[in-house]
């Protein structure tokens, strides 16, 4: 299931606080736009799984530039055992539209 650029913009908006964002970007293209989150690049995701672990039952939506590593890192959280990681559609380029 994925999480819409609408959607998260909406919950921002309302201070919504009930998800976790997690950024799965290279650090400069961390450093070049930030909307914050945790941030795990998606090399290094399988071994910081236990950064990961207090938030295993609580809504994830992973973000990237455009889509495609927050999908690989959405599979590999639900391999891990995560039950309600979303991606952010379109990433980053969709945010910035």
């Amino acid at each position: 299931m994925e999480a819409t650029v609408a959607e998260l913009k909406r919950r921002e908006q309302e201070g919504k606080d009930d998800y976790v964002l997690l950024d799965v970007r290279e650090d400069y293209e961390r450093a070049e736009f930030n909307v914050g989150g945790i941030h795990v690049p998606l090399g290094q995701l399988s071994m910081s799984m236990d950064k990961l672990t207090p938030y295993r039952d609580q809504e994830i939506i992973v973000y990237c530039r455009s889509g495609k590593r927050s999908a690989m890192a959405q599979e590999l959280l639900r391999q891990s055992g995560f039950k309600n990681v979303r991606n952010l559609e379109g990433g980053m380029l969709a945010y910035q539209e």
